[in-house]
């Protein structure tokens, strides 16, 4: 007699075959010209066994599906709690969405650097397009399209080619660099040093936190980055962020940076770092147009005086969602149903409604960003509001492009995402399937029925995979680092922070206030603008909850005003 121990696959298999629940040792026996296998510890039909045998005159032949793979478990923030939108694990046309996504980032990356192009072959990108890649390369290790081997080694080469690009006039990152030799270059990908773009910093600086927050191994090395930065022409004294471009004569012009939507996402970036950004986090200057009886905000930053748009533009405002659930910088409770930055959820919620709005009247299916086009003017900001006008199309320079309008890829996804509504139902389908599996999502459909836009691009895909993982696990920033941060620590007791015009958490400032004489902070948004959301009054900022498609009508929240426990007497009244 000759008797093997039978393989893990194969006991797996005969377990699914033959309807066995086993926790024994499988042995497979020869006898006589017969085939046997005996399994210890069985459970058949609901009757426990001491060992059962199945046995056969002719070859035992056992045939099952493949192997069931270990559940992905990415520790405690796999499942989170309840958030705004739609909740769950991904199913399977949603996972192989992710898995289309990040082929982008396989097809497109530059081993050398551990950059990725921005768009498809061409070798350029920009500090924003690279934040749409560590937010892909965030979601696809949490999503399982990854292991932890390719989230650590893409993770640390581009953190050191971060860490030593070289930097515009000595200061902070230029505004482009070549992808695959990290050398700075203008927008035709020629050698050249154009600028800073605050915007793009600010994307970073949110891109970075998560990173770090999420994999505090790799903290250190993130902190590094942005300590080579010269911040003292980006951040003003106000809290404004200003960029800069290169005159012809070769000097630097540093201008305000950000509009309505964009300004107050990018600056959030900078206020996770300890910078205080009170004015560019402040929706004021603000003005609202009127588009299908919604209310919509813009910028009241006229463009003829500022020499800048006022775009309205869906990804500023879901990209706040997605990453920072509509939360304040220093908001740690990670609670995904509460936005504690409520006027930027309740402005959030009118940019999903008025394009819902367009549909319901129009037919045209409408989820509008910025994007990418084919041939010139090759980008356009394909608008809410512009310029004076409603669903006005924009070239950079300004020029009226109508046909390019479309139903932006990384828009529909993200609005899916946060609303689960029947219409975001209509725009999950309208671009779910609009893809090449191998190098991700095309950019969107045109509105006008001119097709797909057939490009890829790093930003479109990243947003998705992280609309992805917003519905398995909520807002994708959670404050869960504890540790000592070498950002709040270097340096300290040295002049170099103050050189470069870096935080100081280290140190605090003590107020002396007599609490009789205390000031009173009015909101930024008054209670009364929030129609589509329900207001919570708290101790700052006024947050939100309870969001909703139709105006709440229920009564603002009053303030109890309590006398202190204690009130200190001023040092002029003894």
């Amino acid at each position: 007699m000759k008797t093997n121990t039978v393989s893990n696959w194969l006991f797996a298999t005969m377990v699914a075959t033959f309807g066995l629940s086993a926790t024994g040792i499988a042995l497979a026996q020869d006898v006589d010209g017969s085939t046997a296998v005996t399994i210890d510890g069985v459970t058949l039909n609901g009757e426990d066994y001491r060992r059962v045998t199945i046995s056969s005159q002719t070859p035992l032949t056992i045939t099952g599906s493949e192997p069931v793979m270990v559940e992905c478990i990415r520790g405690e923030r796999t499942q989170s709690s309840a958030h705004f939108g739609r909740n769950g694990v991904l199913n399977e046309r949603e996972f192989a969405m992710a898995k289309t996504a990040w082929s982008y980032f396989e097809e497109f990356y530059q081993s050398d650097t551990g950059l990725v192009n921005a768009v498809g072959n061409f070798p350029s990108t920009t500090l924003w397009d690279t934040a749409s890649y560590i937010s892909a390369l965030v979601a696809a290790y949490e999503l399982c399209v990854i292991d932890k081997r390719e989230l650590d080694r893409r993770a640390s080469q581009l953190i050191k080619t971060l860490r030593n690009l070289p930097l515009y006039r000595g200061e902070a990152p230029n505004k482009v660099y070549n992808s695959a030799t990290g050398a700075m270059v203008d927008y035709a990908n020629k050698p050249g040093e154009i600028g800073m773009s605050a915007n793009d910093i600010g994307r970073l600086l949110v891109w970075l936190k998560i990173l770090k927050e999420r994999h505090p191994h790799l903290a250190n090395s993130v902190d590094n980055v942005p300590m080579r930065w010269n911040f003292c022409n980006l951040v003003g004294e106000e809290g404004r962020m200003f960029g800069s471009f290169a005159k012809s004569n070769g000097e630097t012009r540093y201008v305000q940076e950000g509009r309505l939507g964009y300004e107050e996402y990018a600056a959030k970036g900078f206020a996770l770092w300890g910078f205080d950004m009170g004015r560019a986090m402040a929706p004021q200057p603000l003005e609202y147009a009127t588009i299908y009886d919604v209310r919509v905000p813009y910028d009241g930053r006229d463009p003829r005086v500022f020499r800048s748009q006022n775009y309205v533009l869906t990804e500023g405002y879901i990209l706040d969602g997605l990453e920072m659930g509509w939360d304040l910088p220093d908001d740690g409770s990670n609670d995904g149903m509460v936005a504690s930055n409520g006027w930027r959820a309740e402005f959030a919620q009118r940019i999903y409604l008025v394009q819902q709005r367009r549909f319901e009247q129009t037919g045209i299916i409408t989820a509008r960003s910025e994007h990418q086009v084919e041939g010139s003017p090759y980008f356009v900001y394909d608008s809410i509001f512009a310029g004076g006008y409603a669903w006005n199309t924009l070239d950079p320079t300004g020029e009226y492009q109508p046909d390019r309008a479309a139903v932006s890829a990384k828009a529909a996804v993200g609005l899916w995402a946060l609303w689960d509504t029947d219409y975001t139902d209509l725009l999950f389908e309208t671009v779910a399937d609009l893809s090449q599996p191998d190098r991700g999502f095309y950019e969107g459909l045109y509105e006008n029925g001119n097709g797909f836009i057939p490009l890829q691009t790093a930003n479109n895909n990243g947003v998705i995979l992280a609309a992805l993982l917003y519905k398995v696990q909520g807002p994708i920033l959670q404050h869960v680092n504890q540790n000592t941060q070498v950002w709040d620590t270097a340096f300290i007791g040295t002049d170099i922070r103050d050189n470069k015009c870096h935080p100081n958490r280290m140190v605090e400032e003590v107020p002396c206030c007599a609490c009789a004489n205390r000031n009173t902070i009015p909101p930024v948004i008054p209670v009364e603008e929030f129609l589509y959301c329900r207001p919570l009054v708290g101790s700052t900022e006024v947050a939100a909850t309870d969001c909703s498609t139709k105006e709440h009508n229920l009564d603002l929240p009053k303030v109890r005003q309590v006398l202190p426990s204690s009130c200190s007497i001023s040092a002029s009244k003894p």
